[in-house]
């Protein structure tokens, strides 16, 4: 004969044994390990199209513009005696030496501004893309200097045959100087500027969200 209490227990022996663990709450999930809050860390972002733009064009006038520069030094035989007659219509009434003075002057005078103004632009193009204060109206004014340059040296230093490609060239420079000063004031180039640094808030998945 069996023990009615041992056939009690037996039902209970046999229950599944998942009934026993479904009631129990789920566990929590583990925190996870990065901070979303993390301190702003300063970096080196792509600078905006614009910007890239400004640069390839003044990359380009700097090319267009040593290529001016060396071709006026090649004709200088033939543009000295050009200069000459040019500065006999001014005044006659002078002697052969004091002409060909004036011309050398005139000549190296024009070949000096043409150099250093190119060389300006390579340095303020370094302090642009350095995010500086006020160098678009540096670079501006540089692009003044460049069109009053050319208008006053097109009948003294820029006659000729052998100066018409140079005349066509330097035009071209200041076409593209322009071009870049323009792409310069975009306004998400302005943005870029003003930010002055480029702050990389937080990483998430490996990919850094900037400012």
């Amino acid at each position: 004969m069996t023990d009615p209490s041992s056939q009690a227990a037996k039902p209970a022996a046999d229950a599944p044994a998942g009934e026993g663990t479904a009631g129990r709450k789920a566990a929590p999930a583990r925190p996870s390990l990065a901070n979303p809050n993390t301190a702003p860390v300063l970096t080196k972002l792509a600078p905006p199209f614009s910007v890239r733009t400004a640069q390839f064009f003044w990359i380009i006038s700097f090319f267009v513009g040593g290529f001016a520069v060396v071709y006026f030094f090649i004709i200088r035989k033939e543009q000295l005696p050009l200069i000459v007659e040019a500065v006999r219509a001014v005044d006659p009434a002078r002697n052969e030496q004091t002409y060909t003075t004036a011309a050398d002057i005139v000549y190296w005078s024009v070949f000096s501004v043409i150099v250093g103004v190119l060389l300006v632009q390579i340095t303020l193009l370094v302090s642009f893309m350095a995010r500086r204060p006020h160098m678009r109206w540096w670079q501006l004014l540089t692009w003044v200097v460049q069109v009053v340059t050319l208008a006053i040296a097109l009948d003294l230093a820029f006659t000729g045959e052998r100066a018409e490609p140079l005349r066509l060239i330097l035009a071209a420079q200041s076409g593209l100087v322009l071009l870049a000063l323009l792409s310069s004031v975009m306004p998400k180039a302005l943005a870029w500027s003003a930010r002055k640094h480029d702050v990389v808030r937080h990483q998430k998945a490996g990919v850094a969200v900037g400012e």
